[in-house]
């Protein structure tokens, strides 16, 4: 396995602020997004999106255009190149991270 991959990624992810994590969190769950997480997207979708909706009165008010924030589609694209196991490292590693308690 190749943990460069991961690593880089989780380093990208350690710089972002909450209200990115949760939108790569979002984009990651999301039904058209082609990763093969083990978790139950949709359950995770719901709550990362809730969790977004609380912090950003933007997000909660009109449909967004993930195109506008290229560090997250960057993000996106590197973890679809990833293996499964990849994937959920990340995956891991990313939703562990947005503590509730500091937004």
């Amino acid at each position: 396995m190749n943990n460069e991959k991961v690593t880089y990624l989780i380093d990208i992810i350690k710089d972002m602020d909450i209200e990115n994590k949760l939108r790569l969190a979002i984009c990651m769950c999301d039904n058209y997004s082609h990763t093969n997480l083990e978790y139950d997207k949709k359950e995770m979708y719901k709550y990362f999106d809730n969790l977004l909706k609380e912090i950003n009165i933007e997000y909660k008010t009109t449909t967004v255009n993930f195109t506008n924030y290229p560090y997250i589609m960057f993000s996106i694209s590197k973890v679809i190149e990833m293996n499964s196991i990849e994937q959920n490292r990340v995956a891991l590693y990313l939703f562990n991270s947005i503590n509730y308690k500091t937004i």
